[in-house]
């Protein structure tokens, strides 16, 4: 069964940012899952390019009321990604793209 999914940016005062001046600012903001289904995979890569990047959970999911710090660490000066959202088979999920300026964004979350 198809479910129908919002996904909310919250935007908040502040990204945290730590970079010298001579290197790229790494992008982190906190990404929490307000659904039911466990999301397994989540991708991200600079608006433009057209491969993924590493699967940047890793091992980890991220279960149904749970929270994440995500950190994107490139090395790119860009603010503008696409995200890809992958659930478990079982969650009745479909997998999901958006768009968001990471740089202007302190939380990210999925909701049903």
């Amino acid at each position: 069964m198809k479910r129908l999914i919002r996904i909310a940016a919250g935007v908040s005062a502040a990204v945290f940012v730590s970079a010298g001046a001579s290197q790229a600012e790494d992008l982190t903001f906190m990404l929490t899952n307000d659904t039911d289904g466990v999301l397994e995979r989540f991708y991200t890569s600079p608006v433009g390019i057209d491969d993924w990047e590493e699967d940047v959970f890793g091992k980890d999911v991220l279960k149904p009321g749970d929270s994440m710090k995500i950190t994107i660490s490139d090395g790119r000066r860009v603010c503008k990604y696409d995200l890809r959202f992958e659930f478990t088979e079982d969650s009745g999920y479909e997998d999901m793209e958006d768009s968001q300026d990471l740089c202007a964004m302190g939380s990210y979350t999925i909701h049903q």
